[in-house]
């Protein structure tokens, strides 16, 4: 990889970490909010590849982390976090990849969004909220990933998909000039 491209994700993860710390509380719950940081590890996918996307993921969470801890003392949020960034950007990044228009980010942003919400409905019922609330000494209900993780996830998916495609319309070009994945 060359300056740039260290130098580009670094930035991106910087504004990445800004943009977690900038929560949108929900209804589901006190513990799943929405923010908009998964929109510079999506522009990293599609400048420099998703390896870089995962990197912009992994320091985003580590750097908040580091700064402001976990309820459980153990970064199973911050794991989470990855993990959701991971099955919103990767689907979107390979549609897109295959349909550089409008129309394939749009579908590939849809897809992100359904991946991460089945996907991480899966986790949430077997591994995340299992060791969380082992962790924490809470009680919920198993269909808590029905009622309100899934939910929370399609909404955040949407949220981001909105404001990423109103981006995106304006830097299409700029994006296609300067990615240095083909």
């Amino acid at each position: 990889m060359k300056l740039k491209t260290y130098v580009s994700i670094a930035l991106l993860s910087s504004l990445a970490y800004v943009l977690m710390a900038i929560k949108i509380p929900t209804p589901f719950s006190n513990f799943l909010t929405i923010d908009f940081s998964d929109i510079p590890a999506l522009v990293a996918a599609i400048l420099f590849g998703p390896v870089a996307a995962i990197i912009v993921e992994l320091i985003k969470n580590l750097l908040d982390y580091f700064t402001w801890g976990s309820e459980s003392g153990i970064p199973i949020g911050h794991f989470a976090n990855i993990l959701s960034g991971i099955f919103f950007i990767l689907p979107t990044y390979f549609v897109y990849k295959h349909n550089k228009t409008k129309k394939g980010m749009t579908i590939g942003l849809i897809i992100g969004t359904i991946s991460l919400a089945i996907l991480m409905s899966i986790l949430n019922y077997f591994v995340i909220l299992p060791a969380y609330l082992a962790l924490m000494h809470y009680e919920l209900p198993k269909a808590y990933v029905i009622s309100a993780v899934l939910p929370f996830n399609l909404v955040k998916g949407l949220a981001v998909t909105v404001l990423f495609m109103l981006l995106f319309i304006r830097l299409q070009k700029w994006i296609e000039k300067n990615t240095l994945v083909k």
